[in-house]
């Protein structure tokens, strides 16, 4: 069976894209090519590392990259993370492409002491994860 491409997009490539590429490689790479980017490339943020490394999945080597229209054109899901990615997305010119948007918090803005903000961090995460799990589970 052929894989399907997904790619996920966000506004910086740095927390939202990120965790749902490491998830969905892990949970669902014997069906899917995964790919990630941002509207622009803000750097892979260190606690997006930290969370997924909580939950058993290495997204260090991962890199923040900026939308591909080569590969935005190629993709079989275009899924955007949040609101701005879903706004200002690339024309796409692409007729088999199922274009979705999965709204999550941006954790990377969260506020207080540090367990405070790693506590937003680990929710998006689960939020995510439930979400991928269910896209696996539902073949889309």
């Amino acid at each position: 069976m052929e894989k399907k491409l997904v790619y996920f997009l966000c506004t910086g490539n740095s927390c939202r894209s990120q965790i749902a590429d490491g998830f969905l490689r892990a949970l669902g790479s014997e069906s899917y090519e995964v790919k990630s980017a941002g509207l622009e490339a803000h750097g892979l943020n260190p606690r997006a590392v930290r969370v997924m490394d909580e939950a058993g999945v290495d997204i260090s080597e991962h890199s923040s990259d900026v939308i591909d229209p080569k590969i935005l054109n190629q993709a079989d899901y275009i899924i955007t993370l949040c609101g701005h990615a879903n706004d200002h997305c690339p024309v796409v010119h692409n007729d088999k492409a199922e274009k979705w948007h999965w709204s999550f918090e941006d954790p990377a803005k969260a506020t207080g002491t540090e367990e405070e903000i790693m506590a937003e961090f680990r929710e998006v995460r689960e939020s995510i994860k439930n979400r991928i799990e269910r896209f696996v589970k539902e073949g889309k």
